[in-house]
């Protein structure tokens, strides 16, 4: 799974950086590097809708370094296994 982070003005400005490095944590922590490839990107065309990734080819909005984990193992983990 490739999972996106968009790093365009917007979400750079709402904190996508933060994102980046708690996906960072989330992937090491349930030890998924041989599964998950994480990445930057720029504008994902949902501006409006918060900080957005992209799992594959599914999009989520409003992530933030807070609810990171949460969304991560709701809508990417479940995928994994």
């Amino acid at each position: 799974m490739t999972i996106t982070v968009c790093v365009g003005s917007s979400c750079h400005l709402k904190g996508s950086y933060d994102v980046i490095e708690k996906m960072r944590e989330i992937i090491s922590k349930y030890n998924l590097q041989d599964k998950v490839t994480l990445k930057a990107g720029f504008c994902l065309g949902h501006c409006a809708e918060g900080i957005n990734i992209k799992c594959d080819e599914i999009f989520l909005h409003n992530v933030t370094s807070e609810n990171a984990e949460e969304i991560f193992l709701k809508e990417v983990y479940e995928r994994l296994s």
